[in-house]
């Protein structure tokens, strides 16, 4: 890679993870594209030339459903749920990425389409990765499994996991996310 190549992908690593922060922080709907232009040293002309928009930097870090697919496809002796569960838990040692979450993204209606396109995309990821790991095309069985796995992960952004760990201290949250994550993988494959 190129050192121009290497610093546009610094640049737009830099502005996700600007935004990522003051979504984080502040709530999407509180944030601008000046603040985060100029909180990433840019100025609103660059950021638009790296995305489109405010809502593509919503959804631009890719690295969950990277990490996921990825545990799914070497997942050995281990159920899909199983390498799912395992692949959130060592994204994260706490549960402050789940109050973040809901204060960034989950309480913001201009994200909701979003969000459920984002959920459709990574149901077509783990339905390629059932249907290559089986080596032949998807059926339906695989496609209603990729939409149970998703629901895994769509219910760490639950409002009733935030409630659940809502009050505790993080070593109490974290066991009480392991245990709601184990659950949801039972249920998805007893």
């Amino acid at each position: 890679m190129s050192l121009r190549e290497r610093k546009k992908l610094q640049t737009r690593q830099n502005v996700i993870a600007v935004a990522e922060r003051l979504f984080e922080e502040r709530g999407y709907d509180n944030v601008t594209v000046a603040e985060i232009a100029d909180a990433a040293d840019i100025s609103v002309k660059t950021l638009f030339v790296y995305f489109r928009s405010k809502e593509d930097l919503a959804f631009a870090d890719t690295s969950l459903i990277d990490d996921v697919a990825s545990a799914i496809e070497r997942r050995g002796d281990k159920s899909h749920a199983e390498a799912l569960v395992e692949s959130l838990l060592t994204r994260t040692d706490d549960t402050a990425g789940l109050e973040a979450f809901h204060r960034g993204y989950g309480q913001s209606a201009a994200l909701e389409s979003g969000l459920l396109r984002m959920w459709a995309a990574w149901e077509e990821r783990l339905v390629a990765a059932l249907a290559a790991e089986a080596d032949g095309p998807a059926t339906p069985r695989m496609r209603l499994h990729a939409i149970a796995l998703v629901g895994i992960i769509r219910t760490t952004t639950s409002p009733e996991l935030l409630d659940a760990v809502s009050g505790l201290t993080d070593s109490e949250a974290q066991r009480v996310a392991e245990d709601w994550l184990a659950e949801a993988a039972a249920h998805v494959e007893p």
